[in-house]
């Protein structure tokens, strides 16, 4: 299994190139279907495997592609290194590590009660909309849709083990402009300064929470992330007021909920707003079985119970719970995804596919 992410590693699939490392696992896979569903410069690779023809049809999801390398390497991030049980590359812990494990787990069963269906596109670190999404449209149009999928995103954050994403939080982004009228700071009252609207309300938009969060998820914060107006001059006032934010929401907050807050908030104001979701939040239930038998199968080999969390950003898995299907995130700790020296520890991805194996027996 080291041996096949090393190569794995090799592949320079920097998004949404895959570099030909899905034909690489085509071939490695060689006693799966495979179907290629390839979109707008997207790879996307779909294998099957029937082990019986009843039971569950259990996916994995996953994706080939990497960010860009960047400067400051120890080492050359596509030429995988090792050193004190670590692999330093691009990918390492996002997520090569767990597609390794993932297909290693797949080659070594012999008996699974049902089908094993597995998902790999080279666009989730990209805009993610002809990648996973793609796939599943041609599984629900023959009727092939898995009824449970586990991603392996690297979720665990000080210890191996200790988080199992089971929801993840949609993110809406939004902006509004204020529009005053411009004029010579002299003559203030002959202005209308939107700077100064704004400072009026700013307190009740930055850092608002929607909610008061729940259970899995944190509350959906109103988060400013950019601020711009005026001429960068001293002597004249702004002719307007552009803000920009974001909402990681969860299901407590929608999309209108902001939309209506944030038009309320500026009532008194000549102001335009431009919101939109960019991505849905999703839930799996605590008590579903895929969520039991992953929990249980981590503790089997870790000792270890994780925490059921929604921390983080987006990941696919929200595609496949919108098309219906019970999904969990689960892989090796995350402390150098997208950062320099990237690196994965080696007796973590021997772990991972130990877990990934008493999975699909538990099935």
């Amino acid at each position: 299994m080291i041996e096949l992410l090393s190569t794995l590693l090799k592949f320079k699939s920097i998004t949404p190139d895959d570099d030909g490392i899905l034909d690489f696992i085509q071939d490695y896979m060689g006693d799966f279907k495979a179907k290629r569903i390839d979109k707008n410069g997207v790879k996307n690779l779909l294998l099957t495997k029937e082990f019986s023809p009843k039971g569950v049809h259990f996916a994995f999801a996953g994706h080939v592609d990497v960010v860009p390398a960047g400067d400051g390497w120890d080492s050359d991030p596509f030429s995988p290194t090792t050193k004190d049980d670590y692999i330093y590359a691009r990918g390492a812990q996002d997520m090569k590590s767990g597609v390794a494990a993932f297909l290693y787990a797949c080659k070594k069963i012999k008996n699974f009660n049902g089908k094993i269906s597995i998902i790999l596109t080279s666009d989730e670190e990209g805009d993610a909309i002809y990648g996973t999404k793609e796939v599943l449209k041609y599984m629900k149009d023959v009727d092939e849709l898995p009824d449970f999928a586990l991603v392996a995103e690297p979720t665990c954050n000080e210890k191996f083990g200790d988080s199992v994403k089971i929801a993840r939080r949609g993110s809406v982004n939004g902006s509004f402009v204020i529009k005053g009228l411009q004029g010579h700071v002299a003559y203030p009252n002959k202005c209308v300064n939107p700077i100064h609207q704004l400072a009026k309300v700013i307190d009740k938009i930055a850092d608002h929470d929607m909610d008061s969060g729940s259970e899995f998820f944190e509350p959906s914060k109103i988060v400013i992330t950019d601020i711009r107006g005026g001429m960068q001059v001293c002597n004249v006032t702004a002719g307007d007021v552009k803000v920009m934010f974001n909402v990681r929401n969860s299901n407590l907050t929608t999309l209108n909920d902001i939309k209506t807050y944030i038009q309320n908030t500026l009532s008194d104001f000549d102001f335009e707003l431009d919101i939109k979701q960019s991505s849905n939040y999703y839930f799996t239930d605590k008590d579903s079985l895929i969520v039991k038998k992953l929990c249980e199968s981590i503790n089997e080999v870790l000792g270890v119970k994780p925490l059921l969390n929604s921390k983080g950003g987006t990941s696919d898995a929200r595609y496949l719970s919108e098309f219906g299907v019970n999904v969990v995130e689960f892989g090796v700790i995350n402390d150098r995804i997208h950062s320099i020296n990237e690196r994965v520890k080696i007796s973590e991805i021997r772990q991972l596919c130990s877990i990934f194996e008493k999975l699909l027996i538990k099935f």
